[in-house]
């Protein structure tokens, strides 16, 4: 007992709490290090386990590198290869309109997605919950959302209309944040939620593979889709300055500037670009873009990658 007891000025003090505290803080900090060495040891394995392209991977046989490669080129990617990214790839990614098009339509997916996960539990919080049952009622709205966005997925990839899909996700949205906005019955709010988070995690996968689709070339698209996300991500400051613990529990601020990212953004930027390209595709399919290979050889055609007059867009 003598060691597991002190004496103070104000009484007895157990130093057994103490020690277990200093117990469980030095399990926590050794279980943190071995997972930081786990996931250190990965990314140094995966400079061996991936790789660029199927020309260059060594677990497939010849035959299989062929066949990945044949079907690259079915897929509209007639320059997959292997290669470095130079100034050509840069400038022309840079020069092409459908780069800040897309760009603009991703950031109004990232700031509402920012702002959703971030304050989901605020909101909550908000609307009268409070501890584990605001953080478990922020689950459900994730769930449905994950299987709408595999949905999603589905559709898009079967139709070739990714465009429409986002257009009508993003109306899912702009609807779930009115709500929010409308209302102070809890129930409506909660229900906003749901149509919140629909709105938002399908449009993000989506609008990455749209612009994916979009670009041939492989070392182009590596320039475009690293401008489109990064331009998303500087998003991020937005949300984290929007959401004011003196507007709780309402939080107009917050949920007006997303519905308008949603509505802005995301819709009228997924409106323009699908119009866009399908006015583009008709001027193909009407010869009207022929004149740009005229002179020109082979290779120097297949160079255009997505500016050849045969190559169309998904809409």
């Amino acid at each position: 007992m003598a060691l597991l007891v002190t004496r103070d000025g104000d009484g007895f003090v157990s130093t057994a709490y103490n020690i277990f505290f200093f117990c469980v803080q030095s399990a926590l900090t050794t279980t943190v290090i071995i997972e930081g060495l786990m996931t250190v040891a990965v990314g140094l394995a995966c400079w061996w386990m991936t790789f660029d392209f199927p020309d260059t991977a060594r677990f497939l046989t010849a035959d299989e590198k062929l066949r990945a490669v044949r079907r690259l080129k079915l897929d509209g990617q007639a320059r997959a290869k292997v290669g470095g990214i130079d100034r050509r790839h840069v400038y022309a990614a840079l020069r092409d309109w459908k780069t800040w098009g897309y760009a603009v339509i991703y950031m109004g997916c990232l700031c509402p997605l920012y702002c959703f996960s971030l304050f989901l539990p605020t909101i909550l919080l908000g609307m009268g919950h409070q501890g584990t049952k605001a953080q478990l009622l922020s689950v459900p709205p994730y769930a449905v959302a994950a299987a709408l966005t595999v949905v999603i997925g589905y559709v898009a990839d079967k139709t070739k209309l990714r465009g429409i899909c986002n257009m009508i996700v993003s109306v899912i949205g702009c609807i779930g944040f009115t709500m929010l906005l409308a209302t102070t019955n809890p129930k409506v709010q909660y229900a906003g939620t749901f149509l919140g988070a629909m709105g938002i995690y399908p449009t993000v996968s989506n609008t990455l593979t749209w612009a994916s689709n979009n670009v041939e070339g492989s070392l182009k698209r590596g320039v475009m889709v690293g401008v489109v996300v990064g331009w998303g991500n500087m998003n991020g400051v937005v949300s984290s300055n929007i959401y004011n613990a003196n507007e709780k529990p309402h939080y107009r601020t917050g949920h007006s500037v997303v519905l308008a990212y949603q509505l802005v953004f995301l819709f009228g930027g997924t409106v323009f670009m699908h119009f866009a390209l399908k006015r583009e595709n008709k001027l193909r399919k009407e010869g009207k873009r022929d004149i740009w290979i005229q002179g020109k050889t082979e290779n120097e055609i297949e160079e255009m990658g997505d500016m050849r007059p045969d190559f169309y867009y998904t809409t």
